[in-house]
């Protein structure tokens, strides 16, 4: 399943809930942003599938489109009344016929917040240093990048693709090599996520999911649980719990310390598809050890779910979207969750009380949510071309 031209799918159902939508249009009325909260990035001229907030230079977004280009906006100042200010392009192709196949399917900055991997459609993987340049041009994988994550030291960055591999490349020297080439896969890699400096999950179409270690021939671990495409993994926080969610309207959660094959969790109540999933940021392993450690998954069926993986349970089901649930993302504190899907329903929800704090209605779908580090703003990327970045006060 996605967005992207990478991994084109059937069209979602509608989400199946009966909800009463005169009342929630009501409500949303009273927690809708201001237009003097929002500030539109418009110069892409295609749908923008990603953005990323930079980690450390947190005046900084980066977002890629179906133009061939990725962009990095500088703010101009902590709201949007202080508009935008410089922004670079970082172009995919020389000219139109060269920007065929070169959406930007995938971007990630590193953790130090100096280099930006981008991943495309042409099956190249670039890096470009913040102000712009470009730095590596990685080219092995004969087909699509679906997904590129930087480890936690910035030497290694690993990319998953429609060829079926991934590949761990090593950038830390003049020229981007690759280390080592997975080809354990059987079906398109859909997403690929670290553990550690060398350790990594990737799942795939292939319905398993996999963990690897640069150096090791065989996979540490083949998870073959899900009965359809397998989405996204994502490790917790610790490193120590992976979760994976499928096209099998399934979330499911791995102990990798233990020996077994099954599932340590099997979340089964969502009724269709589920795109995608995020830890929160707590819990050992985080900035936040003394919070409660919570997954969210969101799906076609319009709803945001929040487990506890302490004892399994499905803590809070946010509802109130009326379309395909594509993206979530959780605060930098986790204390809220910023939520989007098809149609443009932005919604910011407070996680320990249950209820939406913010909302926002842009034009067309959207693709992805982030937060800034400061916890003070959530931007929004449209099939409409544009990318809203809205003002929150927690």
């Amino acid at each position: 399943l996605s967005i992207a031209p990478d991994r084109a799918s059937s069209v979602p159902p509608p989400a199946p809930a009966a909800m009463d939508t005169d009342a929630i249009d009501k409500e949303d009325m009273s927690t809708q942003a201001k237009s003097s909260e929002v500030l539109e990035l418009n110069q892409h001229s295609s749908e923008v599938f990603m953005c990323a907030w930079n980690p450390i230079f947190t005046d900084l977004i980066a977002t890629g489109s179906g133009d061939a280009s990725a962009r990095i906006w500088q703010m101009g100042g902590a709201h949007a009344a202080d508009g935008c200010g410089p922004v670079r392009e970082l172009p995919h192709g020389t000219d139109m016929s060269d920007r065929k196949n070169k959406d930007v399917t995938t971007l990630e900055w590193s953790s130090d917040g100096k280099l930006l991997a981008t991943g495309s459609y042409d099956g190249v993987a670039r890096v470009w240093s913040r102000t712009g340049a470009l730095v590596h041009t990685l080219s092995r994988h004969r087909g699509p990048i679906f997904s590129l994550k930087w480890n936690r030291s910035g030497n290694y960055l690993l990319s998953g693709s429609y060829d079926q591999t991934t590949i761990v490349w090593d950038v830390s020297g003049p020229e981007g090599q690759v280390v080592q080439q997975f080809k354990d896969h059987n079906a398109p890699a859909l997403d690929v996520d670290w553990k550690d400096d060398d350790t990594f999950a990737s799942c795939s179409t292939d319905k398993r999911v996999l963990i690897c270690r640069v150096g090791e021939d065989q996979p540490l671990r083949v998870y073959t649980g899900h009965l359809d495409e397998v989405n996204a993994v994502k490790w917790d926080p610790s490193g120590t719990l992976l979760a994976s969610c499928s096209d099998d309207y399934t979330a499911k959660v791995w102990n990798v310390a233990s020996e077994q094959a099954e599932p340590m969790y099997d979340f089964k109540d969502h009724k269709a598809e589920i795109y995608t999933l995020k830890w929160s940021p707590t819990g050992p392993g985080s900035m936040n050890t003394q919070k409660q450690k919570m997954l969210a998954t969101a799906s076609f069926d319009g709803s945001v779910r929040l487990w506890n993986v302490q004892n399994g349970t499905c803590a809070r089901v946010f509802s109130r979207h009326r379309d395909s649930v594509y993206s979530v993302a959780f605060s930098p504190s986790g204390d809220f969750l910023a939520s989007g899907s098809l149609a443009g329903q932005l919604y910011i929800w407070n996680v320990m009380e249950g209820i939406h704090v913010k909302s926002f209605k842009g034009k067309g779908d959207i693709f992805e949510v982030a937060w800034n580090v400061e916890e003070s703003r959530v931007a929004a990327c449209f099939s409409s071309n544009v990318v809203s970045v809205i003002d929150f006060k927690g």
